[in-house]
């Protein structure tokens, strides 16, 4: 009897060490596979990532052992070859699905710089472009992994494991109690000890360097934490009383409406060309203290009209970027309102606000806009046109993203020979910068890994998008239009030796060009963000820009002046005075240089007030 109810105690442990194992393995998948991240941290911080890590290892160990252990509470009833079978079977599934997730977190870290949420839920309806910003040996490769690591630890289960479970004895009832309190224990771990507050990602952070506290965190609770999360009309970045946060904000703003600065346009109505150019780095961009050589025309075109200097990103995705500068609206930390319809459909549009003054609105986009429900965003925006990928053939695709770059733009050039009547309002976004970045021609600097890839596309881009403004500049119509080149977001590439929460990542170029200037070859150096763009287009077009309630003028030379930006749970809030960037896991500063303490309470204003304005749009 005690032999028997030795065996069992004997399988639950090793069922629950195996899965502490399998995570630990995880770990150092993790590391290997950002082996320069790892040798950053020092080996002290790796060890630690371990150590502090199961906390997490072990929380989530216990969601897994419940079904288990609650099976060998109930073996007295039930024969042990279908107790070993259906065992086998439960633990097998989990290995597959969670080593392929475990894949996908160590792909999308790159990209994204925090380990694996809910986010990419938001792109499981089109899987073909969810992986396409990697590349096929990269796919390959994660593949054969996933595969290696599935069959390794269902080899090592059934071997090692399961067999305990033939041995099991059904002639004693008083077990059952016993492995009916264990099971129960289970909460304990799962929760992480006996403290008020539960277990949270905050429990494993334990460094001043980033990627270590990342490394410690177990990918697959993060996972599920953010799935179980639920949706509802509290906000999570409540720092003040509405009023107060609402004030500050609005204060903030305030001061800086009014430009200090004459109307640089010579006409009321200019055509208006807005060039986005995909994930385009300030740090690729020499007038902007970036690698010289990678983009020589837009470099060359800098001292051809206004550029802004100090122009920041909002967010660090295409869906987070196009609502701040269509809508002048600040991303959230987690969710993107791209892909909720029922909200985006009250957002405040430029396009409805050029419509009111005579405009003609177009968006062009060389891929599919059904990713990231880009679509249903662009419908609510009412575009009186929308041209994406079906217009190309398919000759002239990569073979992920969509059309080539220079074939894109022909379109657009294309379309731009017929004369229009009204003034228009076109909007571009390129894609061949877009990991993994498939371009014609050769790789201006190489292709050997994502760095020297990521310089290349933008070569590429570059290339192409002088060719288009050189088009434009014999055109009738250049001489009424102006033509915006913006980044749709930063990029942690082409070097990886900033923080993906670091204001150079968000750090990116804006160009106005076109005859529609009457002043030119000048720099605007005051610190704004991507929801500044339609709020001081509209001002200068003296249309209405009231329901733009973040924006701010460009153009304004105030002390005061700040941008603000957001990534996964946490935002940067930088100014003249110094820059501040918080995290909301840890509820810490990570980045606090200069004179920060207005600039803590105004991200902490703008980030509640933003948040709570996403949470009551219906």
């Amino acid at each position: 009897m005690r032999k028997n109810l030795s065996t069992k105690l004997t399988f639950c442990l090793y069922y629950f060490t195996f899965w502490v194992l399998y995570f630990a393995v995880a770990r150092a998948l993790f590391l290997s596979y950002y082996f320069e991240k790892a040798i950053d941290i020092g080996n002290k911080n790796i060890v630690l990532s371990f150590v502090y890590g199961l906390k997490l290892d072990f929380s989530f160990t216990a969601y897994l052992s419940i079904f288990p252990f609650l099976l060998v509470t109930l073996s007295y009833f039930i024969n042990t070859q279908i107790l070993q079978r259906i065992l086998a079977t439960y633990t097998s599934i989990l290995i597959i699905v969670i080593s392929l997730l475990m894949m996908i977190d160590i792909g999308l870290y790159k990209a994204w710089g925090v380990r694996l949420d809910n986010s990419f839920l938001s792109y499981i309806d089109t899987p073909e472009l969810m992986i396409a910003s990697t590349s096929t040996s990269q796919l390959l490769i994660g593949s054969i992994a996933w595969f290696i690591v599935s069959i390794i630890f269902i080899k090592f289960y059934k071997k090692i494991i399961n067999s305990y479970i033939l041995k099991f004895k059904n002639y004693e009832v008083f077990s059952v109690l016993i492995f009916l309190l264990i099971t129960v224990s289970l909460i304990i771990p799962i929760r992480g000890g006996f403290q008020t507050i539960p277990i949270n990602q905050s429990n494993v952070y334990f460094s001043n360097k980033m990627f270590a506290n990342h490394a410690a965190v177990n990918f697959i609770w993060n996972f599920m934490q953010t799935i179980k999360r639920k949706s509802n009309k509290t906000n999570p970045y409540k720092s003040f009383n509405n009023l107060t946060a609402q004030q500050i904000a609005e204060n903030s703003r305030n001061k800086l409406l009014k430009p200090n600065l004459d109307s640089i346009l010579n006409t009321n109505k200019p055509n208006i060309i807005v060039l986005l150019w995909e994930s385009l780095s300030a740090k690729i961009v020499a007038p902007l203290n970036g690698e010289k050589g990678v983009t020589p025309n837009l470099n060359k075109l800098t001292k051809e009209g206004v550029f802004f200097t100090n122009f920041y990103s909002n967010g660090d995705r295409t869906d987070k970027g196009i609502p701040a500068i269509l809508s002048g609206y600040y991303p959230q930390p987690i969710i993107r309102i791209m892909r909720m319809p029922n909200k985006t459909r009250s957002l405040p549009m430029l396009t409805k606000e050029l419509h009111k003054i005579g405009y003609t609105s177009s968006f062009y986009y060389g891929g599919d806009l059904n990713f990231g429900n880009m679509n249903t965003y662009l419908r609510n925006a009412e575009f009186d046109e929308i041209f994406d990928g079906s217009i190309f053939d398919k000759k002239d695709w990569n073979s992920k993203w969509g059309a080539y770059d220079d074939v894109f733009l022909k379109r657009l050039a294309d379309d731009l020979r017929k004369p229009e009547k009204k003034p228009f309002f076109k909007v571009a976004l390129t894609l061949s910068s877009h990991e993994p970045y498939e371009i014609k021609g050769d790789y201006k600097f190489g292709d050997n890994g994502e760095s020297n890839k990521y310089r290349s596309a933008h070569f590429y881009t570059d290339k192409v998008i002088g060719d288009f403004i050189a088009f434009a500049k014999k055109q009738e119509w250049y001489k009424n239009t102006l033509i915006v080149i913006m980044s749709d977001h930063g990029h942690s590439s082409p070097t990886e030796d900033k923080p993906y929460f670091a204001p150079r990542k968000f750090h990116i170029p804006m160009l106005w060009l076109g005859g529609a200037l009457h002043k030119k070859g000048i720099e605007i150096n005051t610190i704004t963000s991507q929801v500044d763009f339609a709020y001081t287009l509209l001002d200068l077009l003296k249309a209405d820009n009231s329901e733009f309630v973040f924006g701010k003028n460009l153009f304004n030379t105030s002390e005061n002046q700040y941008a603000h930006y957001v990534f996964n749970k946490g935002f940067g809030t930088l100014s003249k005075k110094g820059t501040f960037v918080y995290d909301f896991v840890n509820n810490k500063p990570i980045l606090n240089q200069g004179k920060t303490n207005q600039l803590d309470s105004l991200g902490r204003a703008l980030t509640q007030v933003s948040y709570q304005d996403f949470l009551d749009r219906k």
